[in-house]
């Protein structure tokens, strides 16, 4: 259980009765069967102001849920390798604006699709900065059907019997949607990023994540594998898309992964992540642990996208994208509270 400091919710500026109407909300949410269970977590001023489980952990099961649950994080992995590159920046190791086939060749002389269907060079080296930001050039497969996405899952770029070098030598080989540096798009870029810590490294890219994050912030139960002591926590989601049907296929994580997507293949629990959210709400400290300095953590936080153009589904109007997460430009531009 979470050894994070408490609060009434009065005590810290919330209401009691408004976080019983979030809870309310997500009880009518799986009684109409949308999800089989859910753990809220509120933290303000650095204590846990709320925290309770609803539903249950596993729908075919009748175990409830449990404020300890452990979740597939899926791309709340992106922050935690992003944060990973930034410390490894702070060292000195490589600088944002480096080319990324500096370090990982196979990415060094890229082609980039034409709407011909044909193919010309990069105009320019995938940096760092890109990577973090989005503006690789590189994409995901389900994020449409065009030549590279088909190209993508022709040659099968997420797989699980694979290694992260296996990827980046894949990705290098096909081409790119956009030329590097001119155009946001989500996409795999943080798998790369993933690879880029383990070769500056010199470890796997969990076994970095648990050194040099993880252990330190009191992450006990965050990695990209349940142990088999720990699978009996393991949240699970329905077998079918309750919305359209479809067959519902989860990350495999009962067993030790070949591929360790560092954008999107990690577990966790509520109260894990909020210690690493409440380290980068305090400028890249958590109690007396620093992970990364305040100024970096405003770089981090910054929008680095200006006026590049961005997919207006995924990163609307009113939003920009830092280094590992996007950034609100501004108070009233987002039709979300936030």
């Amino acid at each position: 259980m979470s050894d994070l400091p408490t609060a009434r919710p009065e005590e810290v500026g919330l209401s009691t009765q408004r976080l019983q109407a979030l809870g309310a909300r997500l009880e009518e949410r799986i009684a109409a069967g949308h999800l089989p269970g859910a753990v809220l977590m509120v933290l303000r001023r650095g204590r846990v102001a709320w925290q309770a489980a609803y539903g249950r952990r596993d729908p075919a099961k009748p175990y409830p849920m449990r404020p300890d649950s452990i979740f597939r994080i899926y791309s709340m992995t992106k922050p935690m390798v992003s944060v990973g590159v930034m410390m490894l920046v702070e060292e000195g190791r490589l600088l944002l604006n480096d080319p990324i086939g500096q370090y990982l060749p196979a990415l060094a002389r890229m082609q980039v699709a034409t709407p011909g269907g044909g193919t010309v060079p990069a105009a320019a080296p995938i940096t760092v900065q890109d990577l973090l930001r989005h503006t690789s050039g590189l994409t995901y497969e389900f994020l449409g059907n065009g030549p590279v996405q088909q190209a993508y899952n022709a040659a099968k770029v997420f797989r699980h019997a694979q290694t992260n070098a296996d990827q980046v030598a894949t990705l290098g080989s096909l081409p790119l949607a956009h030329q590097p540096g001119t155009r946001w798009e989500y996409s795999r870029s943080t798998d790369v990023l993933g690879r880029l810590i383990e070769v500056l490294s010199g470890l796997t890219l969990g076994a970095f994540l648990s050194d040099r994050i993880c252990r330190p912030l009191g992450m006990a139960d965050t990695a990209f594998q349940v142990p088999p002591a720990k699978q009996g926590r393991l949240a699970e989601g329905f077998a079918k898309d309750p919305e359209t049907g479809a067959d519902q296929v989860l990350l495999p994580v009962t067993q030790p992964p070949q591929f360790e997507s560092g954008g999107g293949g990690m577990v966790s629990t509520a109260a894990d992540y909020a210690r690493f959210v409440q380290m980068l709400l305090e400028g890249g400290r958590f109690r007396s642990t620093r992970l990364l300095s305040r100024k970096t953590v405003d770089l981090m936080r910054a929008d680095h996208l200006g006026d590049r153009p961005a997919d207006p589904v995924l990163l609307g109007e009113g939003w920009g994208f830092g280094l590992g997460f996007a950034v609100r430009r501004g108070p009233g531009l987002v039709p979300t509270p936030g």
